[in-house]
């Protein structure tokens, strides 16, 4: 024990009065005895040893009421276990992504959690919190009351990491209290980043884990008045009970349907009219609320236009695969090649020429940055240095000497999105096209088709706008039977498909892809993207008849939206949040094991004070001193 003002302890010398005091009244006095009263001598005696007592029992009950008094002014305290960590300061890591939506014993997880700090938080603790996508810094609980209660639920990963290195690198004097509030699930193993830090987890459970998700809708195939879509559903868990799923189009009910999911995903399909298509799918689950529903937009099938550049003979399988029906295809030989209609194509294939003229590499370059897709089929005869010129504009592959040895093509990348759709199993045992000659390449990128060497047959550069797809080896009938294959029709088919034109146009939030609009505006118009409740500008570039648009962290909330130039509707684009947390049995059961885990926000703050702070007694001992004054009018009253 310690006392915050030992000096008071200088009045315990007042004690020495009731002393005195007592001494005075216990003074000896002589004793004269009367005739007349003689014969009370015994019962006077008695009566003065009980007044004695009495004497006695007040000098002590004095005696510790000074001594308590004055002990409960120097106020008297055990001082913390935790002092070097006194000063600290509190900063609290709340999960807001969209798995604390789970229902644990007393409600949405997130929502119990906001609770706990509303009712538990001390008002005079300072302290700072952060969110996935918002910071309260150096705030209390009673400042940010509204904020807490009106919290959403983000749409944003729940990266622990980032927010950490956050508040190491925000500037203080003191050591830091990390608090995190999360469930756990896709959150990665945290490291302590300075011995400044105590780290603390705050881990709520859900009670049910089982949960289904719209994990995506896609168009299963084409008629001419119709498209099939497919709906895939996603469980993670145990079996489903069955559930109603519900199409609708600008809120109108299109159509409805009871599934069976058993314990396996499912794919349901769907007939809808071939005409723009700008709605929702929705299902009934007991789990997470946010990837019941998921928002689309298909816009009416526009022929994709293709441009191949090469002899007419080389050229003529081309003509097979990108027909009449679904795309605008035209093949110039290079000395007749109309350069004024490059920039309007979606796909340039450059068919085996021997030579690419420097004019031709500066515009498919330009198309290659606004957004274009290039196929390069190299020409076997040609010299690599020409091709190498060439492919130097896209980055730093390059091809090397000529392989004279046949080779045959057996890998294949099935989750590559060319092929995603194309096979319902992995093949293995199918017949090898083959290649005579073909070059060995450098710096390759990633494989979408290769060669038993272990050497690329088809690679592809992309970043979020462009690719350039990159064959090793000239695909003539002389030089290999791939056009025979039945692997090339989905292979150019899907080179060329634009997903923004003939597909299901469906956003994740938040996003680092570009979109491409096809709609001319000038330097002083600005396209913006809005519906019946949000309204935001992308981020946009202007690529001649072209607009790029950057999207980041917008939308807010998911929808469907359209694309505007003022009060003209461009077209139709839907926003999803990312389903990246719908699977709550991917949680990380080792994500506290290096450090001290907590049950409730409430013991948080009763560790804190009880180890923290000084505990203080005084009001013991002035108990004590009310007792012992009580107890002196108690022995006034009733002892004679």
């Amino acid at each position: 024990m310690q006392l915050q003002n030992p000096t008071i302890l200088y009045f315990l010398l007042l004690l020495i009065i009731p002393i005195l005091v007592h001494l005075f009244q216990l003074r000896k006095f002589k004793v004269e005895y009367f005739t007349n009263v003689k014969f009370l001598k015994e019962l006077s005696v008695q009566t003065r040893k009980s007044s004695k007592l009495k004497k006695y029992l007040l000098l002590f009950t004095r005696l510790f009421l000074l001594t308590f008094l004055v002990i409960a002014f120097a106020k008297p305290y055990f001082p913390a276990k935790d002092v070097k960590n006194a000063n600290n300061e509190l900063y609290i890591i709340l999960d807001n992504s969209f798995s604390m939506q789970a229902k644990g014993k007393q409600g949405e997880l997130m929502k119990r959690a906001v609770q706990d700090l509303l009712e538990n938080a001390p008002e005079n603790a300072n302290f700072s919190l952060l969110t996935c996508d918002e910071n309260f810094w150096n705030t209390d609980i009673k400042s940010i009351q509204k904020e807490l209660l009106n919290l959403k639920y983000s749409a944003n990963t729940f990266n622990l990491t980032s927010i950490v290195n956050k508040i190491t690198t925000h500037k203080t004097a003191f050591s830091k209290d990390i608090v995190v509030i999360t469930d756990g699930v896709g959150v990665a193993d945290i490291k302590q980043n300075t011995e400044s830090e105590n780290l603390y987890f705050i881990i709520p459970e859900a009670e049910k884990k089982e949960n289904l998700a719209i994990d995506s809708v896609y168009i299963v195939q084409t008629t001419d008045k119709f498209y099939e879509l497919g709906i895939q559903l996603k469980g993670f868990g145990k079996e489903f009970k069955d559930v109603s799923l519900a199409l609708y189009n600008q809120d109108k009910l299109v159509a409805k349907t009871v599934v069976s999911v058993g314990k396996a995903n499912k794919t349901v399909n769907f007939s809808v009219g071939k005409k723009d298509f700008n709605g929702y799918a929705s299902i009934v689950d007991e789990g997470l609320q946010y990837d019941n529903t998921y928002f689309f937009s298909i816009s009416k099938s526009e022929k994709t236009k293709v441009v191949s550049i090469g002899s007419t003979e080389k050229s003529n399988f081309l003509y097979k695969i990108y027909t009449k029906d679904a795309f605008v295809f035209q093949n110039f030989e290079l000395s007749n090649l109309n350069y004024n209609i490059l920039e309007d194509q979606e796909l340039i294939v450059v068919n085996e020429l021997e030579a690419i003229p420097q004019a031709l590499q500066t515009t498919l370059k330009s198309f290659f940055q606004k957004g274009g897709t290039i196929v390069f089929i190299p020409n076997s005869e040609a010299i690599s240095s020409n091709s190498n010129n060439f492919l130097s504009n896209f980055g730093s592959v390059q091809f090397s000497e000529v392989n004279s040895v046949q080779h045959n093509i057996t890998n294949i990348s099935f989750n590559h999105p060319l092929f995603s759709s194309v096979f319902e199993s992995k093949v293995s045992n199918f017949q090898y096209p083959i290649v005579k000659q073909s070059f060995g390449i450098k710096n390759a990128p990633p494989t979408i088709l290769g060669l038993d060497n272990q050497q690329p047959f088809l690679s592809v550069i992309s970043n979020d706008l462009s690719s350039v797809y990159i064959f090793s080896a000239a695909i003539n009938k002389i030089n290999s039977n791939f056009q025979n294959s039945p692997i090339i029709v989905p292979t150019f088919y899907n080179m060329a498909k634009n997903n923004q034109k003939t597909g299901v146009k469906a956003i994740a939030i938040p996003s680092d892809n570009s979109f491409i609009t096809e709609t001319t505006i000038g330097k002083d118009e600005i396209l913006s993207v809005e519906n019946s409740s949000e309204k935001f500008i992308p981020i946009q570039q202007i690529l001649n008849n072209k607009v790029k648009l950057k999207f980041g962290e917008n939308p807010k909330k998911a929808g469907n939206f359209v694309i505007k130039n003022g009060n003209e509707s461009i077209e139709s684009l839907s926003f999803n949040y990312n389903r990246s947390e719908s699977d709550l049995y991917a949680l990380n059961t080792n994500l506290a094991k290096d450090f001290k885990e907590i049950d409730s926000v409430k013991s948080l703050f009763d560790t804190i004070q009880l180890d923290r702070n000084a505990n203080p007694i005084w009001k013991i001992f002035l108990i004590f001193a009310l007792l012992f004054m009580v107890l002196e009018v108690v022995i006034q009253k009733f002892v004679k």
